[in-house]
């Protein structure tokens, strides 16, 4: 067992390598986070999908090898999404207070962002079962991947779309938002919940707790409105 070949074909046959190697390139991607001093830049997930893809590119690993050792967590993803109703519980009171308000920028953060993807993607001439798959992208990968799939798109990009969706608002919520000179936490979380979903949350917690509150509540309340009007706005572009 000393040829690294050898050593690699042994590991590989366990069923948690892979799951032990998200954790790990996760960790990794944490540490550099922190070390950047919370940059939004140096965001946690990208640097965990960065090393992942070198990580299975050197070994010649494909994707389906790695989702059976690694779908337990794609598997939480679903609790995930469920425990997003705790900051709606917890903050009961001031998203009373700020009903009409909210109700408005989900109307309108929704729709611009179903919208506005079908609209470009129609421009550029993508139809089919690529456009189903884009509608859902700016919500959270276990609603947006149910969506696809009943719209006849395709799960795999759905579910790549969203990962590339939340990366990029999480990386510009925070310079974006300062130039904006938007100062009231609840909604810039929100905002970021609607437009990022999961990953755009993670970022906001980091930032402020009350940002990540209303993120969640924005993620959670986005995922069944754009369950709506996602299949009838591609009824309308399709």
């Amino acid at each position: 067992m000393t040829d690294p070949v050898l050593i690699w074909s042994y590991l590989s046959q366990g069923p948690l390598l892979w799951l032990t190697a998200t954790l790990a390139a996760y960790l990794l991607g944490d540490a550099a986070f922190r070390a950047s001093r919370r940059q939004s830049w140096a965001n946690p997930v990208l640097i965990a999908i960065i090393l992942l893809a070198l990580l299975l590119g050197v070994t010649g690993t494909d994707y389906a090898t790695y989702f059976e050792g690694a779908q337990f967590v794609h598997f939480m993803l679903g609790p995930a999404t469920v425990a997003l109703g705790l900051p709606l519980y917890d903050n009961l009171r001031r998203v009373r207070s700020a009903f009409w308000p909210m109700l408005a920028a989900l109307l309108a953060g929704s729709s611009v962002g179903v919208i506005s993807v079908l609209m470009i993607a129609k421009a550029f001439g993508i139809q089919g079962a690529v456009l189903a798959s884009l509608a859902p992208k700016s919500t959270t990968a276990p609603v947006a991947i149910g969506i696809a799939e009943r719209m006849g798109g395709q799960p795999t990009l759905t579910a790549a779309l969203v990962l590339l969706t939340g990366i990029f608002g999480a990386i510009v919520v925070t310079p974006l938002l300062n130039a904006l000179r938007i100062r009231d936490w609840r909604a810039r979380g929100f905002a970021i919940g609607v437009a990022a979903h999961g990953i755009g949350t993670a970022r906001a917690f980091q930032v402020n707790q009350t940002a990540g509150a209303f993120s969640g509540i924005g993620m959670g309340l986005n995922a069944v409105l754009t369950a709506i009007i996602a299949p009838l706005a591609l009824t309308f572009f399709g």
